[in-house]
């Protein structure tokens, strides 16, 4: 008799709990190959259930591969499936008392109150009535016309909805404007941001190292050059005025792109949010923003302000690809932007940045140096990498989360921590500097 059970009592019919266990037994190696299978009279049998629930069970197993019926002789474990012979041993998967509560640059604090029009922003999506096929690969009508009256308030980027695009995030934005650019090298910002390093080498392309605090002067042979102007990534830096136009004459006479990602610009505390670049040239800079800082990381969406020459052939290519985030995510987004909800959130979290900041600064400036100016959610540190690795260590056995400058280099010979204070709460984000200082001072 196999050594399988019923449950009468669960959901599932009878014949699929069948052959779940019937499945599991081959993947465990009880059931080998060419191992013969009861006759499923004798099985209905021995299980009490009637033999059409058996015949359901192997008529799936059948048709899945697991098993094979060999004529006048009944059915067999088929060829390959065994797990004794061919089924990878499967690792026992550790068990995670508590997740690490993240100190990086990219978790926002979030602010309860503002939760009943969340709320409500999904009930809308609920009663709203879907479109019948794939929507508008430009992204949904009034939420384009909603980010342009917000670009033009926050950003000083004077756009219509005409130009906007919405998109599945600062990433994929990206590949998006890759895939109507020249196969030519691209040059991102180092130390700078790791997922567009990587989007740009899926791409194809080499990554071309811009020193991150330098006056770019030369893109020669690059389609495009990558920066986070506003605020830099992970270095803190405002980029200067006389850089920006030394950066815009640099990019006209290579004919390159300059695809700024301006992901968190509005949570100045020290200064009122710098203008977009793109808001000085809107032919030379295609211009990235994103919801991820603002309202959640885990919505996925973004949008994009792309130069007018490059919008029928990006238009193109994300209708071919159907690359657009999901209706709903967008049309909830309508409702949080239209009731004053990411208005209010960006509001409450640039007074709690403004306020943990100087905490952040006060406890670690006695044991290591500030890499740039602090704004938005983050901080970064200089100090030895050996030092910065065993304060890591030392964070992450308390239950934090820290990364390391190095990983953010490539060719810069930079070293230290990358210190963010948006997601924890105030009592987290206490015991994390006390361990932080306490790791320093032991060093």
């Amino acid at each position: 008799m196999l050594p399988v059970r019923l449950d009468r009592a669960d959901p599932r019919p009878l014949g699929s709990q069948l052959a779940d266990q019937v499945r599991q037994l081959v993947l465990d190696g009880a059931l080998a190959r060419d191992d013969r299978m009861p006759a499923s009279r004798r099985l209905a049998a021995d299980l009490g259930v009637s033999r059409s629930v058996v015949e359901q069970a192997f008529d799936q197993l059948l048709a899945e591969g697991w098993l094979e019926a060999r004529q006048g002789s009944g059915t067999w474990v088929a060829g390959g499936t065994s797990g004794r012979a061919a089924a990878p041993r499967r690792r026992r998967t550790p068990v995670v008392e508590r997740p690490l509560v993240m100190l990086d640059a990219g978790t926002p604090w979030l602010d309860p109150r503002h939760q009943a029009v969340w709320r409500r922003a999904w009930r809308e999506v609920s009663v709203a009535t879907p479109p019948r096929g794939y929507d508008d690969p430009r992204g949904l009508p009034e939420l384009r016309a909603l980010l342009a009256e917000r670009l033009g308030r926050t950003r000083g980027l004077a756009v219509d909805a005409e130009r906007v695009r919405v998109t599945g995030g600062t990433g994929a934005g990206l590949r998006h404007l890759l895939a109507v650019l020249p196969r030519a090298d691209v040059a991102v910002e180092d130390p700078g941001y790791r997922a567009a390093v990587a989007t740009v080498g899926e791409s194809g392309r080499e990554v071309r190292d811009l020193p991150a605090l330098a006056p770019v002067t030369d893109l020669a042979g690059c389609a495009a050059a990558y920066v986070t102007p506003a605020h830099q990534h992970p270095l803190g830096r405002v980029m200067p005025a006389g850089d920006r136009l030394t950066l815009l004459a640099t990019a006209r006479r290579a004919d390159a792109l300059v695809v700024e990602d301006d992901y968190d610009s509005e949570f100045r505390y020290d200064v009122a949010p710098v203008p977009a670049l793109a808001s000085l040239d809107r032919d030379r800079v295609a211009y990235l923003g994103t919801a991820s800082k603002a309202i959640l990381p885990s919505l996925r969406l973004g949008w994009s302000v792309v130069p007018d020459r490059l919008l029928d052939a990006y238009d193109a290519h994300r209708s071919l690809t159907h690359d657009a985030p999901p209706w709903a995510v967008q049309r909830a987004l309508v409702t949080l932007l239209r009731d004053g909800y990411v208005d209010a959130v960006v509001r409450s979290a640039r007074r709690v940045y403004a306020e943990r900041a100087p905490r952040v600064v006060d406890a670690l400036s006695p044991y290591a140096e500030l890499a740039g100016p602090v704004a938005g959610m983050y901080s970064t540190w200089l100090l030895p990498h050996a030092r910065a690795v065993r304060v890591r260590a030392a964070a992450e056995a308390a239950g934090f989360r820290v990364n390391l400058l190095r990983d953010y280099c490539r060719s810069a010979r930079l070293s230290g921590l990358v210190v963010g204070f948006g997601g924890p709460t105030d009592d987290e984000l206490e015991r994390a500097l006390d361990v932080l200082v306490g790791a320093l001072g032991r060093l």
